[in-house]
C-alpha cells in the first residue's frame, strides 16, 4: 500500500468570502484526504494527507476549478511531517497573522439566489438581502480582515437557526457566507417620506408606484444611496437635475433586463457580458431606438446602462415597464450618501422618498463605469464590483517596500504596494471638495487598518498644492516613511505598464501621455506628452506646443479662453481677423480681449501648458460646443467626439506641424487655419469635429513613429485622461499597430487619474 505523505499548502489570491475553504473541503473528501483548511492573513492554509497520487489530483484540480469569485495568484507546496491526524477533513477556525491577502469586491446577485426571491416557497422569497458565497457585498461592509461576521457590518445582526445550520455546513452554498441572512434574522427595508416612516406591506412596491407617478426617491442600495426617477419623463429628469444642481452630466440607468435596455440602446455581446457579469458595471452603450428623456445625456450618443446587481434592485425593476434614473445620492461635486441620517439631511431638498435599510455601509463605493473598445474593455471608473480586488505585479516588484501612493487632486485613488501585489482604493472623487477629501482620508486609514500596512515609502505628486501630496508629506512626517516625488505624466506611464505586466528590465517604451494638467519638470504645465523610458526614468522626447492658460484654472471651465489662446498663438495678436465671417467672431464680442492680450504677454496668470486636453476644449468652443463654460469636467470634448462620430469615415485630416528639433514639438497653426477656414464656409460642426480627431490621431502618430525610430523603441503606450476619448484610442492604436509597434493601453484601470497612484507605486518601488 502507498505511504500516506503529508503537505502543507497556501492558496494566495482572493480566496477569502468566496467559498474557497467549503471549496476544498468538497475536494478533499472526494479523494479520500484527511486534514484541515482555514483561513488567515496571508489567505487559505491547508495542511493534508494521503496517497502521493491523490495528492495530486486534489492539487491540480484546486487550480484548474476555483469557485466563481475566487482568483488563485499562487499555490505554494512544502513536505509536512509528523503523522497525519484522524480521518476525515475539517474546516479550521480563522487565524491571524500579517494579512496579505484581497477583499473580494461586492457581487451582482447570482442566478441560485434570484431563483429564492422569486420562489413563493422559499423561506427567502422576494427578500431583498438574500446572498451567498458566490454573491452579495464584500468591501461595502467589511472592517477588517481576516473577512469574517465578526469584522463586517452584518454582526449586529444574530443568525437565526436557520441561517445558522447552513452557515455551518460545508456542503451548504452558505457556509460561512458572512452576510447570510433571512426575513427572519437579517436586514430590513422600509420606506420613509420628509414626515417619517410610511406605514405599509411592500415598501418596494409602495416606491415602484411612486416612481411611475413622477417622484425622485432616494434608494439605499449596496455602497450607497442613489437618487431614482422615471427615465423616460422629461419633467421629473429636469426637475432632479434643478435639485441636484447638475445641470448637464450625464445620468447613470437601470433596466430590468437587457430587454428592457435594448429598447433604447444598441448592445454589442461584449457589452452584454459586462452588464452581466458579477462586477455589474454602468456600461456606456450606443443610444438606439425609444426615447429616453432628453435631460439624460445631452450633447451625448452613449448612454450609460447597468442591470440589477442586488435583489432590491431586481424587485424594484420587476414592477416597473421603463429604466430609471439610478445616480449617485449627492448634491453635485459631494461624496456619494451612505448613511441613513446622512441622506435624511442632504437629501432632503431632493428627494420626495427615502427607501432605506439598516445594513451600515461601512465602505462608500460609486458605480464602476466600463466602455468596450476594439482595442478591449476601458474603464473609466473604478469602484463597485471592480475594486479592492489587488493587481499581480510583473517579477521584480516582489521585493519592494511597503509602499503608499498618494494619487492625484482629481479622480482621487491611493495605492498599497506590497509583496508583488498592488491594491488600489476604489474612486473616491475630486479632493478639492472637503467632503471627498474626508472621505479620502478616512478611507484610507481604514485600508492601513485592514491591510495591517505601514508604508516604508510614501510616493506622491510633485505638484506641491495637490492634496493628496500634502496628506502624503504629513503621513511621512507622522510615519517615518521615506517621501518619493514622482511626476504626474511619468506614472501615466508607469501605471500602464504595471497594469500590463510588463517586468522591470523590459520596460523601455514610448509613452503618448495626453492628459489635462501635470506638473513638468521644467515648471511649465504639462498634457501632450511623448516620454522615452519606463519605470526608473524617461526623456522628454516630444511635447505638444504650450500655449497659455488664461485664467489659469478659469481656462480649465471656460473653453472660449483656450480657443483665444490657441489662436493667438497660430495667427498672432490680430487672430480676431481671421474670424470674420463665423459665430465664433460674434461670440467673442462681448469678451475681455484685450485683457486676455494683455494676460498672454505678461504671463500673469497665463501660464504655459502644453495639454492635449486644453487643445480639445478650443477646438469644442470654436464650433460652438460649451463655449461659455463646461456643467463638468470634459463636457466640451465629450460632446466634440460625439458630434465627430457620424462624419469620421468621410473626414480628411487636418494638417500640423511636426518639429524637427528635439524634443519633437507639435504645433497646430495649419490645423486652426483649416478648421477657421471650415467654419467661415458654414461646414457642419460634425465635419469639423470628425477631421479634428482624424488629425490629431496623423499628428500624434506620425510624431511617434519619429521618436520611437530614433529612440530605438518597438513599444508604444497611451495613457491619461484624454485618452478615455473612444475616438482617439482606437485610431491610435489602429494606426500605431499597423506600423508595426506593440501598443499598450489600460484595461484593468481608468487612463485618466484614477489610475495614477499605481504608477507612483511602481516608480517608487524602483527609486
Amino acid at each position: 500500500m502507498p505511504e500516506t505523505k503529508g503537505r502543507r499548502i497556501r492558496v494566495r489570491g482572493l480566496v477569502q468570502g468566496v467559498g474557497f475553504r467549503p471549496h476544498v473541503w468538497r475536494i478533499a473528501r472526494t479523494f479520500g484526504l484527511s486534514g484541515r483548511v482555514l483561513n488567515d492573513g496571508a489567505g487559505v492554509e491547508i495542511e493534508i494527507w494521503g496517497r502521493p497520487a491523490e495528492l495530486d489530483r486534489f492539487l491540480k484540480r484546486l487550480d484548474a476549478e476555483p469557485p466563481p469569485l475566487s482568483r488563485i495568484d499562487g499555490i505554494e507546496t512544502e513536505a509536512l511531517a509528523g503523522a497525519p491526524p484522524a480521518a476525515g477533513f475539517r474546516i479550521a477556525e480563522s487565524g491571524s497573522g500579517p494579512v496579505a491577502t484581497g477583499i473580494v469586491p461586492d457581487a451582482a446577485t447570482c442566478p441560485a439566489c434570484l431563483a429564492e426571491i422569486a420562489d413563493p416557497g422559499d423561506r427567502r422569497y422576494r427578500y431583498p438581502f438574500t446572498n451567498c458565497t458566490h454573491c452579495g457585498p464584500r468591501l461595502s461592509i467589511v472592517h477588517a480582515i481576516p473577512y469574517d461576521r465578526a469584522t463586517t457590518s452584518m454582526n449586529v445582526f444574530e443568525m437565526c437557526a436557520d441561517c445558522r445550520a447552513e452557515y455551518e455546513d460545508p456542503a451548504d452554498r452558505r457556509f460561512h457566507a458572512q452576510p447570510n441572512a433571512c426575513p427572519a434574522c437579517g436586514p430590513k427595508v422600509w420606506l420613509e417620506d420628509r414626515a417619517g416612516p410610511l406605514p405599509g406591506a411592500d415598501p418596494i412596491a409602495e416606491t415602484a408606484e411612486h416612481l411611475q407617478g413622477g417622484a425622485i426617491v432616494a434608494v439605499k442600495g449596496i455602497g450607497g444611496f442613489h437618487l431614482a426617477c422615471d427615465a423616460t419623463d422629461d419633467r421629473v429628469v429636469d426637475e432632479l437635475r434643478r435639485r441636484k444642481r447638475r445641470a448637464d452630466k450625464p445620468l447613470a440607468l437601470m433596466a430590468a433586463d437587457l430587454m428592457m435596455a435594448r429598447q433604447f440602446a444598441e448592445i454589442s455581446a461584449e457589452e452584454e457580458a459586462a452588464l452581466e457579469s458579477a462586477a455589474a458595471p454602468i456600461v456606456l452603450v450606443r443610444k438606439a431606438g425609444q426615447k429616453l428623456a432628453a435631460g439624460i445625456a445631452p450633447g451625448q450618443d452613449h448612454v450609460g446602462f447597468m442591470l440589477p446587481y442586488t435583489p432590491l434592485h431586481h424587485l424594484l425593476m420587476q414592477r416597473l415597464d421603463r429604466p430609471i434614473v439610478l445616480t449617485s445620492g449627492n448634491l453635485s461635486d459631494e461624496p456619494q450618501v451612505t448613511g441613513n441620517d446622512a441622506a435624511r439631511e442632504r437629501l432632503a431638498g431632493i428627494a420626495d422618498f427615502w427607501l432605506m435599510h439598516d445594513r451600515e455601509i461601512v465602505n462608500r463605493l460609486d458605480d464602476s463605469v466600463m466602455r468596450c473598445d476594439e482595442t478591449g474593455p476601458a474603464i473609466l471608473r473604478r469602484g463597485r464590483g471592480l475594486a479592492p480586488e489587488p493587481l499581480a505585479l510583473p517579477e521584480g516588484f516582489e521585493k519592494a517596500p511597503n509602499i503608499l501612493a498618494m494619487g492625484g487632486e482629481l479622480k482621487s485613488t491611493f495605492c498599497l504596494m506590497a509583496g508583488g501585489r498592488a491594491v488600489l482604493s476604489q474612486h473616491i472623487g475630486d479632493l478639492e471638495e472637503a467632503g471627498t477629501h474626508a472621505d479620502y482620508r478616512r478611507t484610507l486609514a481604514l485600508y492601513r487598518h485592514m491591510f495591517a500596512f505601514d508604508p516604508d515609502v510614501i510616493a506622491v505628486d510633485q505638484h506641491p498644492d495637490y492634496l493628496s501630496t500634502q496628506w502624503g508629506e504629513a503621513l511621512a512626517e507622522e510615519t517615518g516613511a521615506a517621501i518619493v516625488a514622482v511626476q504626474h505624466h511619468h506614472a501615466h506611464l508607469a501605471a500602464c505598464l504595471a497594469e500590463n505586466g510588463v517586468a522591470p528590465g523590459d520596460d523601455h517604451s514610448l509613452g503618448i501621455v495626453l492628459d489635462g494638467l501635470g506638473l513638468g519638470d521644467d515648471g511649465t504645465i504639462w498634457g501632450g506628452e511623448f516620454l522615452v523610458g519606463g519605470y526608473s526614468g524617461y526623456r522628454r522626447a516630444g511635447h505638444f506646443l504650450p500655449v497659455a492658460l488664461p485664467g489659469a484654472a478659469q481656462a480649465m471651465h471656460e473653453p472660449w479662453r483656450n480657443a483665444v489662446a490657441h489662436l493667438r498663438a497660430a495667427f498672432g495678436a490680430g487672430f480676431a481677423d481671421r474670424l470674420a465671417g463665423t459665430g465664433f467672431a460674434d461670440f467673442l464680442q462681448q469678451k475681455p480681449l484685450d485683457l486676455l492680450d494683455r494676460m498672454i504677454e505678461s504671463g500673469v496668470n497665463a501660464p504655459l501648458a502644453s495639454s492635449a486636453g486644453r487643445l480639445f476644449d478650443a477646438a469644442a468652443a470654436l464650433v460652438g460646443l460649451c463655449p461659455e463654460r463646461q456643467g463638468y469636467e470634459g463636457q466640451a470634448a465629450m460632446e466634440l467626439e460625439a458630434s465627430a462620430r457620424p462624419f469620421l469615415a468621410e473626414a480628411s485630416a487636418y494638417p500640423a506641424e511636426i518639429g524637427e528639433g528635439d524634443p519633437v514639438v507639435l504645433s497646430w497653426a495649419p490645423m486652426w487655419a483649416a478648421l477657421v477656414d471650415d467654419l467661415a464656409a458654414g461646414a457642419p460642426v460634425g465635419l469639423i469635429a470628425a477631421r479634428f480627431h482624424n488629425g490629431l490621431i496623423e499628428a500624434v502618430a506620425g510624431a511617434a513613429e519619429r521618436i520611437a525610430r530614433d529612440n530605438g523603441v518597438d513599444r508604444i503606450v497611451l495613457s491619461g485622461g484624454v485618452l478615455q476619448n473612444k475616438i482617439l484610442a482606437e485610431g491610435l492604436t489602429a494606426r500605431l499597430a499597423a506600423a508595426g509597434f506593440a501598443v499598450l493601453c489600460h484595461h484593468h484601470l481608468p487612463a485618466n487619474d484614477g489610475g495614477l497612484a499605481l504608477g507612483q507605486a511602481a516608480i517608487a518601488a524602483l527609486r
